[in-house]
């Protein structure tokens, strides 16, 4: 009979916790999330009010209803960065957002709305406002970006990574108003590229074999500038004495 009784009273006792969390648990995720419960972690350059400002919510907001997807996917195309995450949090409560940015590589212009908007490019080729990022990694940026569009996002990344895996050093990356792409590398000067994104990598290694073979004899001094809109043809324009 103790025995019985012990059970029923131990069972009693968990139904009785197990109702109790369930109504905490009820009561958390009904309340509100303001600014002050968002909690940052990755990067120190943006607040708990970017969050708030560059997102389609309005807060404050009931946990529950806090569509994490969108506020990643808006957080992560208004604020330039590579990847975030949003997480509810009962305990702590609130919202935990880990921000991963992008670091820039170049310096970048684009014209948006007939305004010219000054920023910077990452590898990926993807153009972030200035107050985007971080001035610690400014120091060493020596390469330019004009005319950025969204279009040019996979031709720049080709761009870079060659001028990783090449001795290629351009220092110049220009895209007319109708996407005619033109490159300037120290030594080779002046390098008219076309409208033919496919022949990109083409284009570049011939890049990277003009520069290695005019590098033994030193006729890269005497370019002009160097028309490879038809790779299999170059024409070379020389200084004229």
């Amino acid at each position: 009979m103790k025995n019985k009784k012990g059970i029923k009273n131990r069972s009693f006792f968990f139904l009785i916790s197990f109702l109790f969390l369930t109504s905490l648990l009820s009561i958390k995720t009904l309340k509100k999330v303001d600014t002050q419960d968002i909690r940052i972690s990755g990067s120190e350059l943006f607040s708990q009010n970017d969050v708030v400002k560059n997102s389609s919510l309005n807060f404050p907001i009931r946990l529950i209803f806090v569509e994490t997807n969108l506020l990643e996917k808006e957080l992560k195309q208004n604020l330039s960065l590579k990847n975030v995450s949003v997480n509810r949090e009962l305990f702590p409560f609130g919202l935990k957002v880990h921000i991963n940015s992008r670091i820039p590589i170049a310096y970048g212009e684009r014209i948006l709305n007939d305004e010219k908007i000054l920023g910077f490019i990452d590898k990926d080729g993807i153009f972030i406002n200035k107050q985007n990022v971080d001035e610690k990694n400014l120091n060493k940026l020596t390469i330019q970006v004009f005319g950025w569009k969204e279009k040019f996002k996979k031709i720049l990344s080709e761009i870079f990574i060659a001028i990783e895996n090449y001795e290629l050093e351009i220092v110049k990356i220009t895209f007319s108003s109708d996407g005619f792409l033109t490159v300037e590398e120290k030594d080779l000067k002046t390098i008219f590229l076309g409208f033919k994104p496919n022949l990109i990598n083409y284009q570049l290694q011939i890049i990277n074999n003009l520069k290695n073979e005019f590098k033994k004899n030193s006729f890269s001094k005497k370019i002009d500038n160097i028309d490879l809109t038809n790779p299999d043809k170059p024409k070379i324009k020389v200084f004229k004495p």
